[in-house]
């Protein structure tokens, strides 16, 4: 956290949280807020669910946590063995040219960064180890990249407010043009009042970079070890979502030229972008490392996993002499408390009931959007099934955007939350993401403190 950030905060009274039941919050004061961004994008189905609750206190009664150092235990291994159901049976049919691979081992962690750390140290040595030892794998990222706080995963990020203080420290990665139609220099579109991605006029310029850096790289004498991305939508970039079919083209790329896939659903998993589970299955792309974190557990207990093949697994594999092994480990690995709620909220996820709260959600989220574009200061609106950004700027036809300085996005949930909406922003994007169970009408509360707060908040640019 940057000085500013600390200084900011330290002036101002927190706002304490004590108690939380569905998408509603409340602090010490006995204030009551909903939760709009699902305490920071992980909990699915709303705060105290029963079902949630009642595994948890089901496991209290047995164990809460034993090593997996060694050892194993029965809700770890059920969660492994479900988590491996679902993301193959969740895949939509293949559209691709190169097959998809199957996943079968699950390697647990703690968090979104273990999670990319696990895959990254995992693509890394399986590299080496299919390709000779004196291969120096490298690995290709999106501009704007997020996907944690730890070095590895720094070191694929490439966003200089959270990652150039560190750069003596991490090692060297590539990056290649994201898709962000909204301020894509090859959108020849004049600005509508609509989400860039409907009316954008371009060539697909930026699967056409994705090509020209692996040929680069190809030059080079070699491939890339892996290729990291988010699915269907970058998270901390600024909520910037992916053109429809511009994952699985990259997706044929990176494999035609013989680099892994490593998918960071550590925000989108779980239904976040729509009626799959996971972001990468909504256009036929199977990764070879599916990661997974945030919303694992509903909410409510840090947990991670790791999916890949048993062709990455088997490179592992040898005599005790050989320490073939892979050497990477976590106190809490396997956690019994939260693979027990993972089990519950994946059950859950796949009831129909939940699945229609999703769609349902969905519909309302969409409708209610519609009254921004009425709000000059609104210069786009990105939807991915559930997860919304809304990027603020000085004037929708010129897309001039507000300076750092000016603080909008935090002055903006500033007012959202004298309102009683709690979330926050990116940037100058202000970020929807609410629980599952957040009601119609708790859907308009949320869009319309946020069209109040930003009328409120940003100087009126000409309508």
């Amino acid at each position: 956290m940057c000085a500013g950030f600390v200084r900011d905060w330290m002036r101002r009274e927190p706002i304490v949280i004590v108690e939380g039941h569905g998408t509603v919050l409340r602090d010490v004061k006995g204030r009551e807020y909903l939760d709009a961004n699902s305490s920071i994008w992980t909990n699915l189905h709303g705060h105290q669910h029963p079902k949630l609750n009642a595994a948890i206190q089901q496991q209290l009664g047995k164990i809460a946590h034993s090593s997996a150092l060694g050892f194993a235990n029965e809700p770890a291994s059920l969660l492994a063995s479900e988590l491996i159901r679902v993301a193959n049976g969740d895949l939509k049919p293949q559209t691709a040219k190169t097959a998809n691979p199957k996943l079968e081992k699950v390697f647990f962690s703690d968090d979104g960064s273990t999670a990319l750390e696990v895959a990254l140290k995992l693509a890394y040595e399986f590299t080496r180890r299919t390709r000779g030892r004196k291969s120096q794998p490298r690995f290709l990222s999106l501009n704007g990249a997020y996907h944690g706080d730890t070095i590895g995963a720094v070191s694929l990020g490439h966003i200089d407010l959270f990652h150039k203080a560190y750069g003596g420290m991490l090692f060297k990665t590539d990056r290649v043009m994201a898709p962000y139609c909204y301020r894509c220099p090859f959108n020849r579109a004049k600005p509508e009042r609509a989400d860039a991605r409907a009316y954008r006029k371009c060539n697909f310029e930026c699967v056409g970079k994705v090509e020209q850096k692996f040929s680069a790289q190809k030059k080079r004498g070699s491939s890339f070890a892996a290729f990291v991305f988010e699915p269907r939508m970058q998270g901390a970039a600024g909520m910037i979502p992916q053109p429809h079919g511009w994952l699985r083209a990259v997706a044929e790329i990176a494999r035609a030229h013989g680099s892994l896939l490593i998918a960071d659903e550590v925000m989108t998993a779980f239904g976040r972008t729509g009626n799959r589970l996971f972001a990468s299955h909504h256009e036929g792309v199977q990764p070879d490392f599916l990661c997974m974190a945030k919303g694992l557990t509903g909410g409510y207990l840090p947990m991670a996993a790791t999916l890949t093949t048993k062709k990455v697994f088997n490179a592992f594999l040898g005599t005790y002499e050989e320490f073939k092994t892979f050497f990477h480990g976590h106190s809490f690995t396997g956690n019994q408390l939260g693979s027990s709620a993972a089990l519950a909220s994946l059950e859950l996820l796949q009831s129909k009931a939940s699945v229609r709260a999703r769609t349902e959600l969905q519909e309302n989220i969409t409708r209610e959007l519609q009254s921004l574009w009425e709000i000059p200061a609104v210069g786009d609106i990105r939807q991915e099934g559930l997860v919304v950004g809304i990027e603020l700027v000085k004037n929708w036809r010129t897309r001039e955007s507000f300076a750092l300085k000016e603080r909008i996005g935090i002055r903006v949930c500033d007012a959202m939350a004298k309102r009683g909406v709690l979330t926050r922003p990116i940037g100058n994007v202000i970020v929807l993401m609410p629980p599952y169970c957040t009601t119609k009408r708790q859907v308009q509360q949320m869009i319309s403190a946020l069209g109040e707060a930003i009328v409120e908040t940003c100087p009126q640019s000409p309508p």
